[in-house]
């Protein structure tokens, strides 16, 4: 953890980095299932999930926050 922002789990982690361990470790299928969003489960892409992620900001705290519970351990 960098001693600059000791609050933020997430600081220099970026949201491609996120995206590519969830569906790295629960698949897309299971990822849609966990967070229903539309680019999760039709014809599913980290690039249209990307896109879609920066400019919403709800959908991005829902991945960020599965994210921060599969690091440890509560998924």
């Amino acid at each position: 953890m960098s001693q600059d922002h000791p609050n933020d789990p997430l600081h220099g982690i970026t949201l491609e980095h996120i995206l590519t361990q969830l569906v790295a470790h629960l698949g897309w299928k299971k990822l849609g299932e966990l967070i229903r969003i539309r680019c999760f489960i039709n014809d599913p892409s980290i690039k249209s999930s990307l896109k879609f992620l920066r400019r919403t900001p709800w959908a991005r705290t829902k991945v960020e926050a599965l994210y921060l519970r599969t690091r440890t351990g509560m998924l």
